[in-house]
């Protein structure tokens, strides 16, 4: 538990899990919401995965990334507790921003 509390102790990682709690997403939209670049998302999507606190599912050449918190009720009490995301955030979640991989490089 201290563990992956301690991983929501980062402010980036805390927004992320919020955003998931909400909706799954993908890097591409987490990008546009945090205004972060890719390797830096990917690199937070990785200690929230290996943490336990997200899962991952493809689709094509896609990842999304939804929360994995079904045997957390405490993660999901600090969850409840955040603010609800922006219009312009739910928007991109609605949206398809995602590029090929080759116009991220």
């Amino acid at each position: 538990m201290a563990e992956q509390l301690k991983l929501l102790g980062d402010k980036t990682r805390l927004s992320i899990i919020n955003i998931l709690f909400h909706q799954e997403a993908c890097v591409c939209h987490l990008v546009e919401i945090l205004e972060m670049t890719q390797p830096n998302i990917s690199q937070h999507m990785r200690k929230l995965k290996d943490g336990g606190l997200v899962r991952e599912e493809r689709r094509g050449q896609w990842i999304f990334y939804s929360v994995d918190i079904d045997d957390k009720p405490y993660i999901r009490e600090i969850l409840t507790r955040l603010p609800e995301l922006s219009e312009e955030s739910k928007s991109v979640l609605k949206g398809t921003p995602c590029k090929s991989k080759e116009e991220y490089e």
